[in-house]
């Protein structure tokens, strides 16, 4: 064991690991949740404390060797090799003091050993010369937000690929006509392409607000220091480290014209995340209209034949369940459960700034990359769907909701005392329109089962 101190005491701090004294006591202070912090974050804050090394080398603040070696350490950090000493909770107290000084002192312990010391030396101090010209207050937010900059990225390309998927099958199954459902009841004749096509439409809404929304989080606080006014920093340094992370990340964040609101204000991820419930929720309808086309089959609806995954059952053999969809629901839910969250976390913050933004960057990050897995699963899980037609005729041909279109020929009565009649005796509908209609009733008939049925105003018009 090796010996740190700082402010409030000594602590034993085991040889072998590249964290410090700070770190060991937010592990006592803030046991595990079984939370982890986002590698992507992490990798972020490792391109922050390179650019800074960078320009305090190039500003004469820091000693090339010592600039050098933090430059050295923090790209092993970005790698992931360092990752593991991240070990602070990322749900922790102070504003996320504690995790920016894991990993100071973990990017000092390795940069003091690149230069021939040994761990807890600190021939590299964590504060001094890792942290340098930042606060906690600055670094911390411009860390988050460069992270969901790059997981938003990876969410808007399978959404793209989610769209896509349900476009395909809005082109595959145009002509498959079969009764729509309106309250779960049976409604008049629709395609299973354009159930499809309303799909693709409300996700291609998803994809185009997330695409915009970069352009909100993209202002970041670095340099402002702590509370925004960039105390402690050289006037340089302020004006030049976003460009230089900018340059160094290869992530396209500007200066906020505003850095004292960019330190206490978070309200942009309460809206980025309100884009995300607003996938949640379309993401859970797609699923669940899935299921209910899928379910039975043989007694229920069934119009649809779901993927072959896995055995949905330890006691009913031949028994297939919708897991993706199923997967993906509570994969959503939790995002609606993050948001609520992040909306009381980002309310609040008090005066110069927010305590609580560690939680708002931890369910931020964990919602994109939820959603991330959630469409990519159901895009490949909806390549696979298969349409049943003779169940969509057959269900189609035994709804009352298909002679609709006679209302405007016959009257809303008629048609209406044919439904009865057909409900009261247990005839077959179509028998019951034939006693009426006679020949005429095999014409309608044919006309309702077409794709005429389901275009723009079909009406008695089409009968002619």
């Amino acid at each position: 064991m090796r010996i740190e101190k700082d402010a409030l005491g000594k602590l034993e701090i085991p040889d072998d690991v590249y964290w410090g004294i700070h770190t060991a006591r937010a592990l006592k202070n803030f046991p595990s949740t079984g939370e982890k912090i986002d590698e992507e974050f992490i990798r972020c804050y490792g391109y922050i404390k390179k650019s800074a090394a960078f320009l305090n080398k190039k500003l004469g603040f820091l000693e090339t060797k010592i600039a050098d070696a933090v430059i050295q350490a923090a790209d092993e950090l970005i790698s992931g090799s360092l990752m593991k000493w991240v070990v602070v909770d990322p749900l922790c107290g102070g504003a996320g003091t504690s995790i920016n000084m894991n990993i100071n002192e973990v990017i000092a312990n390795r940069a003091t050993e690149i230069l021939g010391g040994k761990l807890g030396e600190y021939i590299v101090h964590p504060l001094d010369h890792v942290n340098l010209h930042q606060s906690t207050n600055d670094t911390f937010p411009t860390a988050g937000k460069m992270a969901t900059i790059a997981l938003l990225k990876q969410l808007v390309e399978n959404v793209t690929n989610l769209q896509d998927s349900l476009q395909k099958k809005e082109a595959e199954y145009r002509k498959m006509i079969k009764p729509a459902r309106t309250q779960l009841m049976d409604a008049v004749p629709i395609s299973l392409g354009q159930e499809f096509g309303a799909m693709a439409e409300a996700i291609s809404r998803d994809r185009w607000r997330l695409y915009k929304v970069e352009e909100r989080i993209r202002m970041v606080n670095l340099g402002g220091t702590a509370v925004g006014t960039g105390i402690a920093a050289d006037r340089k340094y302020v004006l030049s480290i976003v460009e230089t992370l900018r340059t160094v990340s290869g992530i396209k964040i500007a200066k906020a014209e505003n850095l004292i609101d960019a330190t206490q204000n978070m309200d942009v991820f309460a809206e980025i995340h309100g884009l995300l419930k607003a996938l949640a929720t379309n993401l859970i309808k797609i699923s669940n209209d899935i299921r209910l086309l899928g379910s039975g089959p043989g007694s229920a609806i069934g119009e649809i034949k779901l993927p072959k995954l896995q055995a949905g059952s330890s006691i009913m053999p031949g028994k297939i369940n919708p897991v993706i969809p199923e997967y993906v629901v509570q994969l959503s839910l939790a995002v609606l459960g993050h948001d609520a969250i992040i909306n009381f976390a980002v309310s609040s913050g008090n005066l110069e700034l927010n305590a609580f933004v560690p939680e708002i960057i931890h369910y931020t990050l964990k919602s994109l990359r939820f959603l991330t897995i959630a469409a990519n699963s159901l895009a490949n899980y909806i390549l696979k769907i298969e349409a049943n037609p003779e169940k969509m005729r057959e269900n189609l041909l035994s709804s009352s909701a298909i002679l609709t279109p006679l209302i405007t020929t016959y009257g809303y009565d008629k048609v209406q005392e044919w439904i009865e009649l057909s409900s009261k005796t247990g005839k077959n509908l179509w028998e019951i329109v034939k006693d009426s209609l006679g020949e005429e009733a095999e014409k309608f008939k044919a006309k309702l089962i077409s794709n005429k049925s389901t275009g723009i105003g079909f009406s008695h018009q089409d009968f002619e």
